[in-house]
């Protein structure tokens, strides 16, 4: 069986030991098809191997960068991404059935393979809402990436919890449909405050709103993100409602990525390709 090996160099990384031990505490103990399995974990010498299941595309991120030097052009079709959005969510719901946020959804923590499946990855961040084996309301820790960090996130007043990741599947949706997050040209400060002062950000932020073919999106992808981001957190339908009541995820299958998509992109770890490396150098 193939497998990934993610390497840490401990005496490099800016993570505290704590959070690397929450990331290899929730994969380990995760158990569900939509979340990235880790098989194993080992220190050896001033390095920690984590030994996971292969996805070998990459991130959606990663295959858009790639689909965009073989001139697929920016972001993926609405048929793609959400079967990719609709996947994501049902390890959502898995991951919030337990009581934990993940804190840190975005394309590059969404990974893919040859077969069109999907796991959601990177868990350096994610929280508990269970303490002592009571489930809490809400957590405060500021963390995440800017762009897809949730109002409430960002300005700390009440706590947030589940919801949050809501947040960052909408901007993640506006993500794969225009092959960028909405404000990721700004520095993280004014993304801040556009995104606590401004509306939710829409197709409507992008220079052009339609997709990469040139067709408009349709209004339920539309509807889709105009429900994730929605400034109050208790407005924000759960992942497990969006699964079963939301249209625009009704009914999707992988074969559209496969073949239009993922076919034509390369493995990881092809000739002349870097490893891909996360925020904190790991690869």
């Amino acid at each position: 069986m193939d497998v990934a090996i993610k390497i840490m160099d401990l005496e490099q990384i800016t993570t505290s030991f704590e959070d690397i031990l929450q990331e290899v505490q929730t994969m380990r103990l995760c158990d569900n098809v939509h979340v990235l399995r880790c098989f194993s974990s080992f220190v050896q010498k001033d390095q920690l191997w984590l030994v996971t299941e292969l996805m070998d595309r990459g991130s959606c991120l990663r295959v858009m960068n790639v689909a965009r030097h073989c001139g697929f052009g920016e972001g993926m079709n609405e048929e793609w991404l959400a079967y990719i959005l609709r996947e994501a969510l049902q390890g959502l719901h898995y991951l919030h059935s337990n009581g934990q946020i993940h804190r840190d959804i975005k394309s590059g923590n969404i990974l893919l393979d040859s077969r069109g499946n999907v796991r959601i990855a990177d868990f350096g961040v994610s929280g508990w809402t269970l303490a002592r084996g009571q489930r809490q309301e809400t957590v405060k820790t500021f963390v995440g990436t800017p762009c897809w960090m949730a109002p409430e996130v960002m300005e700390q007043l009440e706590g947030y919890d589940y919801r949050a990741d809501i947040w960052s599947i909408g901007i993640t949706a506006l993500e794969l449909a225009k092959g960028m997050a909405p404000y990721a040209k700004y520095p993280p400060m004014r993304v801040l405050v556009l995104t606590i002062e401004e509306d939710p950000p829409s197709l409507k932020t992008y220079e052009h709103d339609r997709q990469r073919t040139g067709a408009p999106f349709s209004r339920m992808y539309v509807d889709f993100v105009k429900k994730c981001l929605q400034k109050s957190p208790k407005a924000r339908p759960s992942a497990e409602e969006l699964l079963h009541h939301h249209k625009f995820l009704k009914g999707r299958s992988p074969d559209a990525l496969l073949h239009q998509l993922l076919d034509h992109v390369s493995a990881v770890g092809g000739v002349g390709e870097e490893p891909e490396q996360d925020e904190e150098g790991a690869r």
